[in-house]
């Protein structure tokens, strides 16, 4: 009797300690998952507004007719009316940087239309 009497209460205190690691770890576990998500966003969320004020930045310069000239004449190779464009290339003995030969092998927009002038 006295066996049962303490295999009963062995049960009884695994089963409790079972239903505390149920009511308190289990959540616990998902609380701490949920902390590191909270924290991995928090992050994303820090990059993404430095993104953004640096692009509102830009917005705003974009915004200046003087900012937009110069982008054009830089990165597009336009100039304005009455001026003439001018290219110096290197040498060729000399080995030219990828963008100036990447310039310089660029032809008009309309160089495909000259075939048409042979009909």
């Amino acid at each position: 009797m006295r066996l049962a009497v303490r295999i009963a209460k062995i049960t009884m205190a695994v089963m409790v300690l079972v239903g505390a690691m149920y009511l308190f770890a289990y959540p616990a576990r998902t609380y701490l998952a949920q902390k590191q998500a909270i924290a991995v966003q928090e992050r994303t969320i820090a990059v993404l507004k430095g993104e953004d004020s640096k692009l509102a930045g830009e917005s705003s310069a974009l915004q200046s007719p003087a900012t937009i000239a110069r982008i054009a004449r830089q990165q597009y190779g336009l100039v304005r009316h009455g001026q003439q464009a001018f290219m110096v290339l290197p040498s060729p003995g000399k080995s030219a940087s990828p963008a100036v030969r990447k310039r310089a092998n660029r032809t008009s927009w309309y160089a495909s239309l000259e075939f048409w002038h042979h009909f």
